[in-house]
């Protein structure tokens, strides 16, 4: 087998002829990625409401069609998923990765066509192995298999041919045939639903094989890790398996979780970042050693930047990639060979490099708490508050919370600070009460949450009266619209307040 590895190195090398041609000439691709699209369009629902045919610049494209955001493309996704063709992309779209987190909705629904499977997701991840190889090139990455864990797989049939599952799902249930040579669990494992039975049958058929890489959310994997030492007797993931070299990650911040991960493996391998979503694949790191992730400009995917400036305006102006700066924060747009137009993500990201194009992702346009995966939003934690507040007859003056990162003891959590205007007769069933109500709002905190393996029950701490108002005025920043900030996907603003309390 590990003749294999200098045949793929050299297959890598060869394909990134094809990578640097686009990385140098990014801005230029980019515009006939956009053409492609639009072409494409012109013949759909969207395409003819918008006037598609009619549209003859990308200043033009700008001014027919507006920023739009899941709730505006929610009627025609729904349509598409009782059968309905033509509506956002002009071939049928059979599959629907299901997610949550930047709208009010539990879940949303992102159509997946051929193309964004084949010309997107694939493609890219061909192009990181690539990336790996080039800067690895005596790796024996393919000579064993890669640990693939993702969310639920739960594969669900709508209509006739149409189904919906998370991305990790749709990927496996898409993939070629021969990738299940090279990927470990068995597609049947990968594919179960209930999480308690699926993280023993992880372990069970994954221990004895070589496993060289892991993909995955962290919060899954450090249970699945933990797990295997358990059966296994073993005191660091290296002894179970020797020839591991790289962890591909993605989704939620690296950082809190990095010194987990190098206690558990018990040996140094190589960590590769991706950003990766259900409306596509759009940027990874091709140089571990520079900051960033490289944009992927040739992937089926237009990108436009709009200024943290810019947001919230009437008419807002997006930038193109030879126009951004450094530094600066900016909301990516993005029209896909998925059929979104115009499509406002939710993330905002950072320039960290112009040649090439290198990007990090600093955080939501709006406040959010996504460090396993949860992605709960404003939306999910006020709805959550109100409805615990009606059940226990308490009334909350203001409240934030942020994560409690796993420890060698314990899972995560989610801390809160609150402020009651009446607290309730019974802390704790409060606490009960907004867990589940949380749970019931969002599928992926619930999926977390579920039997305690990645997330345990939110820490509540009852604060006094008017201490976030105080903490806002030590900082002068009391009254117009300053505001305590009520999710963080960090404990530094939560534990700046605990800080300031204690004192006052």
């Amino acid at each position: 087998m590990k003749l294999l590895s200098p045949a793929i190195s050299r297959l890598a090398r060869l394909r990134l002829w094809s990578i640097e041609q686009w990385m140098q000439n990014a801005a230029p691709t980019q515009f006939a990625v956009w053409q492609d699209l639009l072409a494409a369009g012109q013949y759909t629902e969207v395409g003819r409401k918008y006037q598609f045919s009619s549209i003859l610049s990308l200043q033009q494209y700008k001014e027919q069609v507006p920023i739009l955001e899941y709730d505006d493309l929610k009627p025609f996704i729904e349509r598409m998923m009782q059968g309905e063709e033509n509506l956002l992309w002009n071939t049928p779209v059979n599959w629907f990765a299901k997610s949550s987190g930047t709208t009010s909705d539990r879940s949303k629904f992102i159509p997946i066509s051929d193309e964004s499977l084949k010309d997107n997701h694939y493609k890219a991840s061909k192009d990181v192995l690539s990336f790996y190889y080039a800067s690895h090139p005596e790796s024996d990455l393919l000579t064993g298999k890669a640990l693939v864990i993702g969310g639920s797989h739960q594969i669900n049939q709508l209509h006739d041919e149409i189904h919906y599952g998370d991305l990790s799902a749709v990927i496996l249930q898409n993939s070629p045939f021969w990738s299940n040579w090279i990927r470990t669990p068995d597609l049947s494992i990968a594919l179960m639903d209930e999480w308690e039975s699926k993280i023993e049958k992880l372990a069970e058929s994954t221990i004895q094989e070589n496993v060289t890489s892991m993909a995955g959310v962290p919060t899954w994997l450090i249970v699945l890790l933990k797990r295997i030492l358990e059966i296994t007797g073993k005191k660091t993931i290296i002894e179970v398996w020797p020839s591991l070299e790289l962890y591909m990650h993605g989704g939620v911040s690296f950082v809190p979780y990095k010194k987990h991960f190098e206690k558990l493996i018990g040996a140094p391998i190589n960590y590769l970042e991706m950003y990766n979503a259900s409306e596509g694949f759009f940027a990874a790191q091709d140089d571990i050693t520079a900051e960033g992730m490289l944009l992927m400009c040739d992937h089926g995917v237009f990108y436009e930047f709009l200024p943290a400036d810019e947001w919230g305006k009437e008419q807002p102006q997006t930038l193109q990639l030879d126009e951004v700066e450094l530094g600066k924060n900016y909301a990516p747009v993005i029209t896909t060979n998925g059929g979104l137009w115009r499509y406002l993500i939710g993330d905002t990201i950072q320039f960290t490099s112009l040649e090439p194009f290198r990007v990090k992702v600093t955080g939501r346009l709006k406040h959010y708490i996504n460090a396993f995966g949860e992605e709960v939003i404003i939306d999910n934690s006020d709805k959550a508050i109100a409805l615990a507040c009606e059940k226990t007859g308490a009334a909350v003056k203001d409240y934030t919370a942020a994560p409690v990162y796993f420890s060698d003891a314990e899972n995560g959590a989610h801390e809160w600070l609150i402020e009651f205007h009446k607290e309730p007769e019974n802390i704790n069933e409060f606490t009960k009460v907004l867990d589940a109500e949380l749970r019931n709002i969002n599928s992926d905190y619930d999926a977390k949450r579920t039997k305690d393996i990645a997330l345990r029950m939110p820490v509540i701490t009852s604060v006094p009266v008017d201490s976030f108002e105080k903490w806002l005025g030590s900082k002068g920043k009391l009254g117009g619209q300053h505001k305590v900030p009520r999710l963080s996907n960090d404990r530094s603003t939560l534990e700046e307040i605990k800080d300031f309390i204690e004192k006052i």
